[in-house]
Order: C-alpha cells, then structure tokens, then sequence
C-alpha cells in the first residue's frame, strides 16, 4: 500500500513546543522547518520530528492534523509521543 500523505508533530528545540502539520514530502518538510523557509516557525527552530502517521489521501491527512490540534486530539497526541518515546529506549 502506497502512502502518499504525513501527518508530522515537530518538537522545537529552542523552546520545547510542538508543532503538527501535513505534507506529501516529510523531509523537504522538516528541511523547510528547519532553514526558516517556513515563517510561522522560523524563530523557534531547530526542530527534531517526534511522531508521523502516513494517509493514502491528502484529505485524510487534512483531517487528522486537523483533529491534532484540537483538545482531543492533543491528549492523544501527548499519549502517543509517550508510547513512541518508551518503545524507542528499551
């Protein structure tokens, strides 16, 4: 199954936010974040990527980012980045 759509959560390094967003490209994204090619976050790179999920459409991506940012979807957000974190150091 071919995923053509990302749903990211960045960390800003400088000051500890997160930031979620979608794209069709995670790298040049992250890139973009990074150089201040991206005005929204250019005074708070760098950024280190925390979490992906990946969506066969641009409209599913839309939807979950969009939920993401939402009351909800920021405790599941936060239970996540905790599962993600524990599974990656044992």
């Amino acid at each position: 199954m071919l995923y053509m759509y990302h749903v990211y959560v960045l960390r800003s390094l400088k000051n500890r936010r997160l930031y979620t967003g979608s794209t069709s490209n995670i790298n040049q994204r992250l890139s973009d974040h990074n150089s201040g090619r991206n005005t929204y976050t250019r005074l708070t790179r760098p950024f280190e990527l925390l979490y992906g999920e990946d969506y066969q459409t641009r409209a599913e991506a839309v939807k979950r980012e969009k939920f993401m940012k939402t009351g909800k979807g920021r405790e599941l957000l936060k239970e996540l980045i905790t599962t993600c974190s524990r599974s990656s150091v044992g």
